[in-house]
């Protein structure tokens, strides 16, 4: 029998596909969601997005209601597969940090981690 390997992430994890929308530099993507801990996540994601780069990923809810946070890329992923009729298939997503959330329009971001401050 193969043994589990450990699990090194030390938040609980929620493993969820939902859309989401990053407000980049350059403008705003689409994404999906997967992955979602309190301290990040993992976005899939058609167009790159820089290593560091700091955005703000907002949540849409059935109900219309929002919840936006600011994160930093800490890592990317590329994937290159066969499909089954033996097309190429890609994928490309980004980890991310989550630094602070936006509690509303007009106030100050709430910070997840006062060790490390963007400014």
């Amino acid at each position: 029998m193969f043994e589990r390997p450990h699990e090194r992430r030390s938040h609980l994890r929620f493993d969820k596909v939902f859309t989401v929308y990053l407000t980049t530099q350059d403008g705003m993507l689409r994404g999906v969601g997967r992955n979602i801990s309190t301290r990040g996540m993992f976005v899939e994601v058609r167009d790159q997005v820089g290593l560091g780069e700091k955005l703000k990923v907002t949540f849409a809810g059935e109900d219309g209601t929002e919840m936006t946070c600011l994160c930093e890329v800490r890592y990317q992923v590329a994937l290159a597969f066969g499909r089954k009729d033996g097309r190429e298939g890609s994928s490309r997503g980004v980890g991310l940090r989550i630094v602070a959330y936006e509690t509303q329009d007009d106030a100050p971001l709430l910070l997840v981690d006062r060790e490390r401050v963007m400014h």
